[in-house]
């Protein structure tokens, strides 16, 4: 009777650690971290053009425009970066998406740098 107990026991244990999933499956968290990646990323992206553009003060108007997007996309995956990985069940590799959070946690704060250099040097232009 120990000996049937146990194997049960042994079963839980064995499914309470995350599995190891492929690095090309794509599983809900995952998909989630991306999505938060991309969004952060076109903030980064309109952040530096609105940069760029406002150095010779053509087009400041659209740089504010830019600086303005920069400021409201960075923040969106900054916090949803945060989110990925404060609700990661486990380490890199497992499918909770933590990779693609902790990077949309920095090209989110990349786009809010871009957005606010953007944003002060728009308002000094015009």
């Amino acid at each position: 009777m120990g000996i049937g107990l146990a194997a049960p026991a042994a079963a839980a244990h064995a499914s309470a650690q995350p599995a190891a999933v492929s690095g090309f499956t794509l599983t809900p968290r995952r998909i989630g971290a991306s999505i938060t990646v991309v969004v952060a990323l076109i903030g980064a992206v309109i952040g530096g053009r609105a940069l760029a553009r406002g150095v010779d003060g053509a087009g400041a108007a659209n740089g504010r425009r830019g600086a303005i997007v920069a400021l409201v996309l960075g923040p969106i995956g900054l916090a949803g970066g945060g989110l990925v990985v404060a609700t990661a069940n486990g380490g890199l590799g497992t499918g909770n998406g933590l990779g693609g959070g902790v990077v949309a946690m920095a090209v989110g704060l990349i786009g809010m740098t871009f957005g606010g250099l953007a944003l002060v040097r728009s308002r000094r232009m015009g």
